[in-house]
Protein backbone atom coordinates (compact mmCIF):
# COMPACT_ATOMS: atom_id res chain seq x y z
CA UNK A 1 0.00 0.00 0.00
CA UNK A 2 1.53 3.32 -1.02
CA UNK A 3 1.37 5.97 1.70
CA UNK A 4 -1.21 8.57 0.55
CA UNK A 5 0.36 11.96 -0.14
CA UNK A 6 -1.73 13.67 2.54
CA UNK A 7 -0.28 11.42 5.26
CA UNK A 8 2.97 13.37 4.99
CA UNK A 9 1.24 16.33 6.62
CA UNK A 10 -0.86 14.42 9.17
CA UNK A 11 -0.31 14.66 12.92
CA UNK A 12 -0.84 11.81 15.39
CA UNK A 13 -4.21 13.42 16.15
CA UNK A 14 -5.23 13.06 12.48
CA UNK A 15 -4.40 9.34 12.47
CA UNK A 16 -6.23 8.74 15.72
CA UNK A 17 -9.29 10.66 14.54
CA UNK A 18 -9.41 8.36 11.53
CA UNK A 19 -9.09 5.32 13.82
CA UNK A 20 -11.98 6.53 15.97
CA UNK A 21 -14.18 7.22 12.95
CA UNK A 22 -13.39 3.77 11.65
CA UNK A 23 -12.07 5.09 8.31
CA UNK A 24 -8.58 3.73 9.07
CA UNK A 25 -7.22 0.88 11.16
CA UNK A 26 -3.77 0.86 12.81
CA UNK A 27 -2.88 -2.31 10.90
CA UNK A 28 -3.43 -0.49 7.59
CA UNK A 29 -1.20 2.38 8.71
CA UNK A 30 1.58 0.15 9.98
CA UNK A 31 1.39 -2.00 6.85
CA UNK A 32 1.76 1.09 4.66
CA UNK A 33 4.76 2.40 6.62
CA UNK A 34 6.28 -1.10 6.63
CA UNK A 35 5.95 -1.44 2.86
CA UNK A 36 7.55 1.97 2.38
CA UNK A 37 10.39 0.98 4.69
CA UNK A 38 10.93 -2.28 2.80
CA UNK A 39 11.15 -0.31 -0.44
CA UNK A 40 13.37 2.56 0.76
CA UNK A 41 15.59 1.32 3.56
CA UNK A 42 17.97 -0.62 1.30
CA UNK A 43 19.03 2.83 -0.03
CA UNK A 44 18.73 4.96 3.14
CA UNK A 45 19.80 2.27 5.67
CA UNK A 46 18.13 4.00 8.61
CA UNK A 47 17.40 0.79 10.52
CA UNK A 48 19.81 -1.58 12.24
CA UNK A 49 17.18 -4.06 13.41
CA UNK A 50 13.94 -4.22 11.45
CA UNK A 51 11.83 -6.90 9.88
CA UNK A 52 8.34 -6.57 8.50
CA UNK A 53 6.87 -9.56 10.31
CA UNK A 54 8.02 -8.35 13.75
CA UNK A 55 6.50 -4.93 13.08
CA UNK A 56 3.22 -6.36 11.80
CA UNK A 57 3.04 -8.80 14.70
CA UNK A 58 3.50 -5.95 17.16
CA UNK A 59 0.49 -4.09 15.77
CA UNK A 60 -1.60 -7.28 15.54
CA UNK A 61 -1.13 -7.69 19.28
CA UNK A 62 -2.20 -4.10 19.92
CA UNK A 63 -5.38 -4.29 22.04
CA UNK A 64 -8.31 -2.19 20.91
CA UNK A 65 -8.84 0.55 23.52
CA UNK A 66 -11.81 -0.16 25.73
CA UNK A 67 -11.62 2.88 27.97
CA UNK A 68 -10.49 6.08 26.22
CA UNK A 69 -7.80 6.38 23.55
CA UNK A 70 -4.15 6.41 24.61
CA UNK A 71 -2.22 9.37 23.17
CA UNK A 72 -0.15 7.28 20.75
CA UNK A 73 -2.54 4.44 20.01
CA UNK A 74 -1.52 2.75 16.77
CA UNK A 75 1.25 5.26 15.99
CA UNK A 76 4.50 3.67 14.68
CA UNK A 77 7.57 4.91 16.58
CA UNK A 78 11.16 3.81 15.89
CA UNK A 79 13.70 3.56 18.71
CA UNK A 80 17.41 4.47 18.60
CA UNK A 81 19.54 1.40 19.17
CA UNK A 82 21.02 2.62 22.47
CA UNK A 83 17.60 2.56 24.21
CA UNK A 84 16.66 -0.82 25.72
CA UNK A 85 13.60 -2.59 24.28
CA UNK A 86 12.64 -5.86 25.96
CA UNK A 87 13.11 -8.88 23.71
CA UNK A 88 14.74 -6.92 20.88
CA UNK A 89 18.43 -6.25 20.05
CA UNK A 90 20.15 -3.26 21.66
CA UNK A 91 23.67 -2.99 20.27
CA UNK A 92 24.44 0.76 20.30
CA UNK A 93 25.65 0.07 16.71
CA UNK A 94 28.73 -1.55 18.24
CA UNK A 95 30.24 -4.94 17.45
CA UNK A 96 31.03 -5.36 21.15
CA UNK A 97 27.27 -5.70 21.89
CA UNK A 98 26.49 -7.79 18.80
CA UNK A 99 23.73 -10.28 19.65
CA UNK A 100 22.73 -8.61 22.93
CA UNK A 101 18.96 -8.77 23.56
CA UNK A 102 17.70 -6.28 26.14
CA UNK A 103 15.99 -8.06 29.09
CA UNK A 104 13.87 -5.04 30.03
CA UNK A 105 12.34 -1.85 28.62
CA UNK A 106 13.79 1.59 29.18
CA UNK A 107 11.34 3.78 31.09
CA UNK A 108 10.75 5.87 27.94
CA UNK A 109 9.82 2.72 25.98
CA UNK A 110 7.60 1.41 28.79
CA UNK A 111 5.72 4.73 28.73
CA UNK A 112 5.34 4.57 24.94
CA UNK A 113 3.86 1.09 25.37
CA UNK A 114 1.40 2.36 27.96
CA UNK A 115 0.38 5.08 25.48
CA UNK A 116 -0.35 2.46 22.80
CA UNK A 117 2.53 3.01 20.35
CA UNK A 118 3.41 0.45 17.69
CA UNK A 119 7.00 -0.87 17.85
CA UNK A 120 8.78 -0.11 14.55
CA UNK A 121 12.38 -1.30 14.86
CA UNK A 122 15.74 0.01 16.07
CA UNK A 123 17.53 2.79 14.20
CA UNK A 124 21.17 3.14 13.20
CA UNK A 125 23.53 5.50 15.04
CA UNK A 126 27.16 6.37 15.57
CA UNK A 127 28.70 3.69 17.80
CA UNK A 128 27.73 4.40 21.43
CA UNK A 129 26.38 7.77 20.20
CA UNK A 130 29.92 9.04 19.47
CA UNK A 131 29.82 10.95 16.22
CA UNK A 132 28.08 13.61 14.15
CA UNK A 133 27.35 11.80 10.89
CA UNK A 134 26.26 8.17 11.58
CA UNK A 135 29.37 7.10 9.63
CA UNK A 136 30.85 5.72 12.87
CA UNK A 137 28.27 2.94 13.14
CA UNK A 138 29.93 -0.43 13.62
CA UNK A 139 27.76 -1.82 10.79
CA UNK A 140 27.10 0.65 7.97
CA UNK A 141 26.52 4.38 7.42
CA UNK A 142 23.05 5.86 7.03
CA UNK A 143 22.32 8.18 4.09
CA UNK A 144 20.45 11.47 4.02
CA UNK A 145 17.05 11.13 2.26
CA UNK A 146 17.50 14.60 0.73
CA UNK A 147 20.65 13.48 -1.07
CA UNK A 148 21.77 9.87 -0.73
CA UNK A 149 25.42 10.87 -1.23
CA UNK A 150 25.35 12.93 1.99
CA UNK A 151 25.31 12.20 5.73
CA UNK A 152 22.14 12.46 7.83
CA UNK A 153 24.04 13.92 10.80
CA UNK A 154 24.53 12.09 14.05
CA UNK A 155 24.49 10.35 16.28
CA UNK A 156 20.70 9.85 15.90
CA UNK A 157 21.07 9.87 12.11
CA UNK A 158 19.05 6.68 11.66
CA UNK A 159 16.08 8.11 13.58
CA UNK A 160 16.20 11.42 11.67
CA UNK A 161 16.55 9.73 8.26
CA UNK A 162 13.67 7.34 9.01
CA UNK A 163 11.34 10.25 9.85
CA UNK A 164 12.52 12.39 6.93
CA UNK A 165 12.03 9.54 4.44
CA UNK A 166 8.48 8.96 5.66
CA UNK A 167 9.23 5.47 6.98
CA UNK A 168 7.84 6.40 10.39
CA UNK A 169 6.13 9.53 11.78
CA UNK A 170 8.17 9.64 15.02
CA UNK A 171 11.38 8.25 16.50
CA UNK A 172 13.30 8.41 19.76
CA UNK A 173 16.92 9.54 19.74
CA UNK A 174 19.46 10.47 22.38
CA UNK A 175 21.23 13.81 22.66
CA UNK A 176 24.56 14.25 24.43
CA UNK A 177 26.03 17.24 22.58
CA UNK A 178 23.47 17.73 19.81
CA UNK A 179 22.73 14.21 18.60
CA UNK A 180 19.00 14.82 18.16
CA UNK A 181 19.02 18.46 17.02
CA UNK A 182 21.89 18.31 14.50
CA UNK A 183 20.59 15.29 12.49
CA UNK A 184 17.08 16.76 12.65
CA UNK A 185 18.42 19.96 11.04
CA UNK A 186 20.37 18.09 8.36
CA UNK A 187 17.33 15.92 7.49
CA UNK A 188 14.67 18.68 7.62
CA UNK A 189 12.64 17.40 10.59
CA UNK A 190 11.88 18.54 14.15
CA UNK A 191 14.27 17.46 16.93
CA UNK A 192 13.80 18.20 20.64
CA UNK A 193 16.40 17.79 23.40
CA UNK A 194 14.49 18.30 26.67
CA UNK A 195 15.92 19.67 29.89
CA UNK A 196 18.42 17.32 31.56
CA UNK A 197 16.30 15.39 34.08
CA UNK A 198 13.01 15.82 32.20
CA UNK A 199 13.11 12.26 30.77
CA UNK A 200 14.37 9.20 32.63
CA UNK A 201 17.71 7.78 31.48
CA UNK A 202 16.85 4.35 32.90
CA UNK A 203 17.47 1.93 30.04
CA UNK A 204 19.45 4.45 27.96
CA UNK A 205 22.96 3.01 27.49
CA UNK A 206 25.31 5.56 29.07
CA UNK A 207 27.81 7.56 27.02
CA UNK A 208 28.34 10.71 29.16
CA UNK A 209 26.01 10.49 32.14
CA UNK A 210 25.89 14.19 33.04
CA UNK A 211 24.89 15.11 29.47
CA UNK A 212 22.82 12.22 28.02
CA UNK A 213 19.14 12.96 27.38
CA UNK A 214 16.51 10.97 25.45
CA UNK A 215 14.97 13.22 22.79
CA UNK A 216 12.25 13.08 20.13
CA UNK A 217 12.38 13.42 16.33
CA UNK A 218 9.17 13.96 14.32
CA UNK A 219 7.87 15.55 11.15
CA UNK A 220 5.44 17.88 12.97
CA UNK A 221 6.00 20.03 16.08
CA UNK A 222 2.72 18.87 17.64
CA UNK A 223 3.70 15.21 17.32
CA UNK A 224 7.00 16.00 19.01
CA UNK A 225 5.18 17.59 21.95
CA UNK A 226 2.82 14.61 22.29
CA UNK A 227 5.64 12.02 22.31
CA UNK A 228 7.73 14.01 24.80
CA UNK A 229 4.66 14.53 27.00
CA UNK A 230 4.23 10.74 27.10
CA UNK A 231 7.83 9.85 28.04
CA UNK A 232 8.59 12.79 30.38
CA UNK A 233 8.31 12.91 34.15
CA UNK A 234 9.86 11.67 37.36
CA UNK A 235 11.02 8.06 37.50
CA UNK A 236 12.04 6.35 40.72
CA UNK A 237 14.44 4.20 38.67
CA UNK A 238 16.49 7.32 37.79
CA UNK A 239 17.23 9.68 40.65
CA UNK A 240 18.48 12.36 38.23
CA UNK A 241 14.93 12.86 36.92
CA UNK A 242 13.27 16.00 38.23
CA UNK A 243 10.05 15.79 40.22
CA UNK A 244 8.42 18.74 38.41
CA UNK A 245 5.10 18.84 36.53
CA UNK A 246 5.17 17.84 32.86
CA UNK A 247 4.24 20.66 30.48
CA UNK A 248 0.64 21.10 29.33
CA UNK A 249 -0.37 19.96 25.83
CA UNK A 250 -3.40 22.28 26.03
CA UNK A 251 -1.02 25.22 26.51
CA UNK A 252 1.03 24.12 23.49
CA UNK A 253 -2.18 23.94 21.47
CA UNK A 254 -2.92 27.57 22.41
CA UNK A 255 0.37 28.77 20.89
CA UNK A 256 -1.29 31.63 18.98
CA UNK A 257 -1.90 33.57 22.20
CA UNK A 258 1.89 33.87 22.70
CA UNK A 259 3.40 36.02 19.99
CA UNK A 260 5.28 38.85 21.67
CA UNK A 261 8.44 36.95 22.45
CA UNK A 262 11.70 38.64 23.38
CA UNK A 263 14.23 36.84 21.19
CA UNK A 264 17.98 36.86 21.83
CA UNK A 265 20.49 36.46 19.00
CA UNK A 266 23.98 35.69 20.41
CA UNK A 267 26.57 37.61 18.41
CA UNK A 268 29.01 34.70 18.87
CA UNK A 269 26.62 32.37 16.94
CA UNK A 270 26.60 34.53 13.83
CA UNK A 271 30.34 35.12 13.53
CA UNK A 272 32.76 33.78 10.91
CA UNK A 273 32.34 30.13 9.89
CA UNK A 274 28.57 30.08 9.48
CA UNK A 275 27.21 29.02 6.08
CA UNK A 276 25.83 32.09 4.27
CA UNK A 277 22.57 30.41 3.20
CA UNK A 278 21.89 29.45 6.83
CA UNK A 279 22.66 32.99 8.02
CA UNK A 280 20.33 34.48 5.42
CA UNK A 281 17.49 32.04 6.18
CA UNK A 282 17.60 32.84 9.91
CA UNK A 283 17.93 36.60 9.42
CA UNK A 284 14.93 36.60 7.03
CA UNK A 285 12.80 34.65 9.50
CA UNK A 286 13.83 36.88 12.43
CA UNK A 287 12.89 40.02 10.46
CA UNK A 288 9.49 38.47 9.79
CA UNK A 289 9.04 37.64 13.48
CA UNK A 290 9.96 41.22 14.40
CA UNK A 291 7.29 42.55 12.03
CA UNK A 292 4.79 40.22 13.76
CA UNK A 293 5.54 41.82 17.14
CA UNK A 294 8.58 40.03 18.58
CA UNK A 295 11.35 42.07 20.20
CA UNK A 296 14.74 41.02 18.85
CA UNK A 297 17.84 41.73 20.95
CA UNK A 298 21.50 41.07 20.27
CA UNK A 299 23.00 39.30 23.28
CA UNK A 300 26.36 37.80 24.20
CA UNK A 301 27.27 34.35 25.49
CA UNK A 302 30.94 35.19 26.08
CA UNK A 303 32.09 31.72 27.15
CA UNK A 304 30.41 29.81 24.28
CA UNK A 305 33.64 29.78 22.18
CA UNK A 306 35.07 27.43 24.84
CA UNK A 307 32.09 25.04 24.67
CA UNK A 308 33.51 22.51 22.19
CA UNK A 309 36.77 22.05 24.14
CA UNK A 310 34.85 21.87 27.41
CA UNK A 311 32.40 19.35 26.02
CA UNK A 312 35.02 16.99 24.65
CA UNK A 313 36.98 16.89 27.91
CA UNK A 314 33.84 16.16 29.95
CA UNK A 315 32.16 13.69 27.58
CA UNK A 316 35.31 11.69 26.86
CA UNK A 317 36.14 11.51 30.57
CA UNK A 318 32.69 10.15 31.39
CA UNK A 319 32.77 7.81 28.37
CA UNK A 320 36.10 6.30 29.45
CA UNK A 321 34.49 5.41 32.78
CA UNK A 322 31.11 4.24 31.45
CA UNK A 323 32.55 2.01 28.73
CA UNK A 324 34.86 0.18 31.14
CA UNK A 325 31.99 -2.26 31.76
CA UNK A 326 32.33 -3.77 28.26
CA UNK A 327 35.09 -6.25 29.01
CA UNK A 328 33.81 -9.53 27.57
CA UNK A 329 32.69 -10.79 30.98
CA UNK A 330 29.18 -9.40 31.35
CA UNK A 331 27.82 -8.23 27.99
CA UNK A 332 27.96 -9.09 24.30
CA UNK A 333 30.94 -10.66 22.55
CA UNK A 334 33.96 -12.30 24.14
CA UNK A 335 37.25 -12.88 22.31
CA UNK A 336 38.98 -16.25 22.55
CA UNK A 337 42.18 -16.01 24.60
CA UNK A 338 44.48 -18.03 26.87
CA UNK A 339 44.42 -15.65 29.85
CA UNK A 340 41.92 -13.28 31.41
CA UNK A 341 44.08 -10.24 30.62
CA UNK A 342 44.39 -11.28 26.98
CA UNK A 343 40.63 -11.90 26.72
CA UNK A 344 39.88 -8.46 28.17
CA UNK A 345 42.30 -6.68 25.83
CA UNK A 346 41.29 -8.57 22.68
CA UNK A 347 37.56 -8.19 23.36
CA UNK A 348 37.87 -4.40 23.63
CA UNK A 349 40.36 -4.12 20.76
CA UNK A 350 38.12 -6.13 18.40
CA UNK A 351 34.76 -4.86 19.67
CA UNK A 352 35.20 -1.07 19.74
CA UNK A 353 35.53 1.05 16.60
CA UNK A 354 38.20 3.75 16.07
CA UNK A 355 36.12 6.74 17.27
CA UNK A 356 35.18 4.99 20.52
CA UNK A 357 38.81 4.03 21.15
CA UNK A 358 39.91 7.62 20.47
CA UNK A 359 37.45 8.99 23.03
CA UNK A 360 38.31 6.37 25.67
CA UNK A 361 41.99 7.28 25.36
CA UNK A 362 41.27 11.03 25.50
CA UNK A 363 39.08 10.60 28.57
CA UNK A 364 41.48 8.32 30.35
CA UNK A 365 44.27 10.86 29.81
CA UNK A 366 42.11 13.77 31.07
CA UNK A 367 41.28 11.88 34.27
CA UNK A 368 44.78 10.56 34.91
CA UNK A 369 46.82 11.53 37.96
CA UNK A 370 48.63 14.80 37.36
CA UNK A 371 46.28 15.97 34.59
CA UNK A 372 42.86 15.91 36.31
CA UNK A 373 43.11 19.52 37.57
CA UNK A 374 44.47 20.82 34.27
CA UNK A 375 41.76 19.23 32.10
CA UNK A 376 38.66 17.83 33.82
CA UNK A 377 38.47 20.35 36.67
CA UNK A 378 39.10 23.26 34.30
CA UNK A 379 36.38 21.96 31.97
CA UNK A 380 33.94 21.64 34.87
CA UNK A 381 34.60 25.28 35.80
CA UNK A 382 34.12 26.41 32.19
CA UNK A 383 30.82 24.50 32.09
CA UNK A 384 29.58 26.54 35.06
CA UNK A 385 30.53 29.79 33.30
CA UNK A 386 28.65 28.72 30.15
CA UNK A 387 25.53 27.95 32.22
CA UNK A 388 25.83 31.33 33.93
CA UNK A 389 25.95 33.06 30.52
CA UNK A 390 22.55 31.55 29.66
CA UNK A 391 21.10 32.42 33.08
CA UNK A 392 22.04 36.08 32.53
CA UNK A 393 20.63 36.02 28.99
CA UNK A 394 17.26 34.70 30.19
CA UNK A 395 16.96 37.69 32.53
CA UNK A 396 16.34 39.83 29.41
CA UNK A 397 15.01 37.44 26.72
CA UNK A 398 12.46 34.61 26.57
CA UNK A 399 14.27 32.48 24.00
CA UNK A 400 17.71 32.28 22.42
CA UNK A 401 17.93 31.62 18.66
CA UNK A 402 20.97 30.19 16.90
CA UNK A 403 21.69 28.05 13.85
CA UNK A 404 21.50 24.33 14.65
CA UNK A 405 24.46 23.44 12.42
CA UNK A 406 27.14 25.64 10.83
CA UNK A 407 26.45 23.97 7.47
CA UNK A 408 23.92 21.78 5.72
CA UNK A 409 24.56 18.06 5.15
CA UNK A 410 28.05 17.27 3.86
CA UNK A 411 29.11 14.40 1.63
CA UNK A 412 29.78 10.94 3.04
CA UNK A 413 33.45 10.62 3.95
CA UNK A 414 34.13 14.35 3.65
CA UNK A 415 35.06 14.85 7.33
CA UNK A 416 35.81 11.28 8.34
CA UNK A 417 39.59 11.75 8.38
CA UNK A 418 39.48 15.03 10.30
CA UNK A 419 37.97 14.45 13.80
CA UNK A 420 38.33 18.12 14.81
CA UNK A 421 36.37 19.29 11.76
CA UNK A 422 33.68 16.71 12.60
CA UNK A 423 33.55 17.84 16.26
CA UNK A 424 33.01 21.47 15.17
CA UNK A 425 29.74 20.52 13.46
CA UNK A 426 28.22 20.50 16.98
CA UNK A 427 29.46 24.00 17.80
CA UNK A 428 25.94 25.49 18.17
CA UNK A 429 24.30 22.59 19.98
CA UNK A 430 26.92 21.85 22.64
CA UNK A 431 26.43 24.99 24.81
CA UNK A 432 22.78 24.12 25.64
CA UNK A 433 23.83 20.55 26.47
CA UNK A 434 26.53 21.73 28.88
CA UNK A 435 23.98 24.02 30.58
CA UNK A 436 21.31 21.26 30.70
CA UNK A 437 18.82 23.49 28.86
CA UNK A 438 15.97 22.38 26.56
CA UNK A 439 16.49 23.14 22.87
CA UNK A 440 14.60 22.34 19.69
CA UNK A 441 15.62 22.36 16.03
CA UNK A 442 12.94 23.39 13.54
CA UNK A 443 13.40 23.27 9.74
CA UNK A 444 13.05 26.73 8.18
CA UNK A 445 14.13 26.35 4.56
CA UNK A 446 16.67 24.98 2.12
CA UNK A 447 20.05 26.13 0.84
CA UNK A 448 20.93 26.65 -2.81
CA UNK A 449 21.61 22.91 -3.18
CA UNK A 450 18.14 22.04 -1.91
CA UNK A 451 19.34 20.78 1.50
CA UNK A 452 17.40 21.54 4.72
CA UNK A 453 18.39 24.33 7.14
CA UNK A 454 17.52 24.16 10.84
CA UNK A 455 16.89 26.88 13.45
CA UNK A 456 17.80 26.06 17.06
CA UNK A 457 15.61 27.56 19.80
CA UNK A 458 16.92 27.38 23.39
CA UNK A 459 14.81 28.07 26.50
CA UNK A 460 15.23 28.18 30.29
CA UNK A 461 15.18 24.93 32.30
CA UNK A 462 11.87 23.00 32.09
CA UNK A 463 10.33 25.49 29.64
CA UNK A 464 9.64 22.92 26.88
CA UNK A 465 6.10 24.29 26.69
CA UNK A 466 7.47 27.71 25.65
CA UNK A 467 9.74 26.11 23.02
CA UNK A 468 6.88 24.15 21.50
CA UNK A 469 4.60 27.21 21.41
CA UNK A 470 7.24 29.18 19.53
CA UNK A 471 8.08 26.23 17.27
CA UNK A 472 4.38 25.82 16.36
CA UNK A 473 4.41 29.43 15.16
CA UNK A 474 7.60 28.93 13.15
CA UNK A 475 6.03 25.84 11.58
CA UNK A 476 3.06 27.95 10.48
CA UNK A 477 5.40 30.49 8.89
CA UNK A 478 7.65 27.83 7.33
CA UNK A 479 5.50 24.68 6.73
CA UNK A 480 8.50 22.54 5.83
CA UNK A 481 6.64 19.32 6.80
CA UNK A 482 4.94 19.46 3.40
CA UNK A 483 8.27 18.96 1.64
CA UNK A 484 9.15 15.48 0.41
CA UNK A 485 12.84 14.55 -0.06
CA UNK A 486 13.38 14.06 -3.81
CA UNK A 487 15.56 10.98 -3.36
CA UNK A 488 12.79 8.97 -1.65
CA UNK A 489 9.66 10.34 -3.28
CA UNK A 490 8.18 6.89 -3.76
Amino acid sequence: MKIPTEWWTWTVDDFQSAYRRGTLHPQEVVRAFAERTEALDPQVRAFLHWDAETVRDAVRRLPRPSDGWPLLYGIPVAIKDNICTEGYPTTCASRILEGFIAPYDATAVARLKAAGYSYFGKTNMDEFAMGSSTENSGYFPTRNPWDLTRVPGGSSGGSAAAVAAGMVPAALGSDTGGSVRQPAALCGVVGMKPTYGRVSRYGLVAFASSLDVIGVITRRVWDNAVVLHVIAGYDEMDQTTADVPVFSLDAVRRWESHRRWRLGLPREAFAEGLDEDTRTAIRTLVEELAREGCEVLEISLPHSPYAIATYYVICTSEASSNLARYDGVRYGRRAAARTFREMYARTRADGFGPEVKRRIMLGTFALSAGYYDAYYLTAARARTLIAQDFARAFETVDLVLTPTSPSTAWRLGEKLDDPLKMYLSDIYTVPASLAGLPAISVPIGKDRQGLPIGLQVIGPHFQEERLYQFAMWVEQLRPFYREVPPGVDA
